[in-house]
C-alpha cells in the first residue's frame, strides 16, 4: 500500500513530473508543452517553495507518484509569489511580449499575473490546493487520503475553509470533491475553471 508523507526535496523532480503527466486535464500534457518544466514553475515549484509544510505526497516504496500542495492564506502566498518566487524564475520564463496565444505563451501569462488568484468571492475560504495522482494510482482511495491530510493539515494552521479551480467539464474530478463535500463558489466570469469551496472544521 502506497504511503501518504510530508514531501520531501528530494521528491521535487517526482512531483514535477506528477505534474506535467497530469496537466492536461488530469492527462499527460508533455505532447502540449516543450518546456518540461513550464508547468510545475506555475502549478507545482512556488508551493514546495514557499509552503514546503503544507505538501504531502503519495509514495509507492520508489518514489512520489501523487502529491497535494497548498497553502493556506492565498493572499500571503500571492505576495510571496510575486516578491520571492518569479525572481527566481523569471530568466527561464519571461513575461509574454504580447497577448498569449499558444498553450506556452497562456501558462507564462498565468505565472506573472499571481494576483489572478484573487477573487472577493473565495474570502471566505482563503486557502486553497492542488492535487494530482498518476492514473494508475487513482480510484483507489489514495486521493482521499492525500486530501485527508492536507485539510487537516490546514484546520491546524486555522483556515476558515478551502477553495480549489478545476477545469470545468473535467467529470472525473468533479465526482470526486463532490463526495469530499466540496460544493461550487459562484465567481462571476470565471473562465475555463469551476470554484469549489469546502468549510474546515476548527483545529
Amino acid at each position: 500500500m502506497p504511503t501518504v508523507r510530508p514531501y520531501r526535496p528530494s521528491d521535487r523532480d517526482a512531483v514535477y513530473d506528477i505534474c506535467v503527466r497530469t496537466g492536461h486535464q488530469g492527462g499527460d500534457a508533455r505532447g502540449l508543452y516543450p518546456d518540461p518544466l513550464l508547468l510545475p514553475t506555475v502549478f507545482a515549484g512556488p508551493y514546495l517553495r514557499l509552503d514546503p509544510e503544507l505538501a504531502f505526497v503519495l509514495d509507492d516504496g520508489e518514489r512520489a507518484v501523487g502529491y497535494v500542495l497548498g497553502t493556506a492564506d492565498t493572499a500571503a502566498f500571492v505576495r510571496a509569489f510575486r516578491d520571492t518566487w518569479l525572481p527566481e524564475v523569471t530568466a527561464h520564463h519571461p513575461a509574454p511580449a504580447a497577448a498569449p496565444v499558444t498553450p506556452t505563451e497562456v501558462v507564462v501569462d498565468l505565472l506573472h499575473r499571481p494576483e489572478r488568484m484573487l477573487l472577493p468571492e473565495l474570502a471566505d475560504h482563503p486557502a486553497h490546493l492542488h492535487i494530482d495522482l498518476l492514473p494508475e494510482h487513482r480510484r483507489q482511495g489514495h486521493g482521499r487520503r492525500l486530501m485527508d491530510t492536507l485539510l487537516a493539515a490546514l484546520a491546524e494552521r486555522g483556515a476558515p475553509g478551502v477553495h480549489l479551480g478545476m477545469v470545468t467539464g473535467n467529470t472525473p474530478a468533479r465526482a470526486f470533491y463532490d463526495r469530499l463535500g466540496f460544493l461550487e463558489l459562484p465567481v462571476p466570469d470565471p473562465g475555463p475553471l469551476t470554484y469549489l469551496g469546502l468549510p474546515l472544521p476548527r483545529a
